[in-house]
């Protein structure tokens, strides 16, 4: 009995019965979002236009928001609600403006895809979407995650490419010459070894001289433009060989035929090689 009469989770849609007035303007609502952003995607209005669809959009995403927060107070809270009604939440965002969907042209799209899913809640009912969401997404996500992850990846590089790792190190090194003088000549000194040189005549000006000389030599070989070369080399051949991985799927399994793929072994190829040529006491 309180199975029967227990209200369901999710609403059944206009499509399929137990229509409301409120199933009718909320379907009207989400075609209406899903119009106005996809007109500023397609064609992108003047500024005055877009000013108005911009406020259409925000009021309309506010009706929603209040629907939302009024369906999950019937719910009593719960979390559970949220939980399957997680999409809605993106539908509620008003973007429909050209100064976002011109530089955000891939977001104003999946934003656009949610609001059809928002539209198909109303028309055939959260209990199908939500099914059909559960169906779909990890095929989805393992479809984008690969271009997606090679993606994110130049990305990094770019922007570790834009920095100067040598000159940079040089620079730090120059600043703290006096520090890491002191504590180089410390670490010689309690060395059991070369620290019984201490009793050679003129020993600390040996160790001044020797530590200098190697800090100079390092400076300049640090600031040397052909060292620029060698980080670059290195931060691109990582780069190319990430790439090539992540394409094999190298990255979601333990241990692969493929790595034999690449130019040169993976550093897990390396530490598992290590590990079986010293194995753990």
């Amino acid at each position: 009995m309180a199975g029967r009469g227990a209200q369901t989770e999710l609403n059944s849609g206009i499509l399929p019965g137990n229509v409301r007035a409120d199933d009718w303007v909320l379907f009207v609502l989400a075609l209406v979002s899903i119009g106005l952003l996809g007109y500023t995607l397609l064609a992108p209005p003047p500024p005055e236009a877009a000013q108005w669809i911009f406020v259409a959009d925000c009021v309309v995403c506010g009706i929603f928001l209040l629907e939302l927060i009024w369906r999950w107070r019937k719910k009593g809270w719960r979390p559970a609600f949220l939980a399957r009604t997680w999409y809605e939440v993106f539908a509620m965002i008003p973007v429909a403006h050209p100064a976002f969907t011109v530089h955000h042209h891939v977001l104003a799209v999946i934003l656009l895809v949610v609001r059809l899913g928002r539209a198909a809640d109303r028309a055939v009912g959260e209990q199908f979407t939500f099914r059909l969401v559960d169906k779909l997404s990890e095929p989805i996500v393992q479809a984008i995650k690969k271009p997606v992850t090679i993606a994110v990846l130049d990305e990094v590089v770019k922007v570790l490419e834009t920095g100067n790792y040598p000159e940079n190190l040089a620079k730090s090194l120059s600043e703290n010459k006096d520090e890491l003088r002191a504590i180089i000549t410390e670490k010689l000194a309690t060395d059991p070894q070369l620290g019984k040189l201490r009793r050679l005549p003129f020993h600390d000006e040996i160790v001044r001289t020797v530590v200098d000389t190697s800090f100079r030599v390092l400076l300049e070989v640090l600031l040397d433009p052909r060292i620029d070369d060698f980080f670059s080399s290195v931060v691109r051949d990582n780069r190319e060989q990430i790439r090539r991985a992540v394409s094999l799927g190298l990255n979601e399994v333990a241990d692969s035929p493929d790595e034999l793929l690449l130019r040169t072994r993976t550093q897990r190829a390396a530490a598992m090689e290590y590990d079986k040529r010293h194995p753990a006491d």
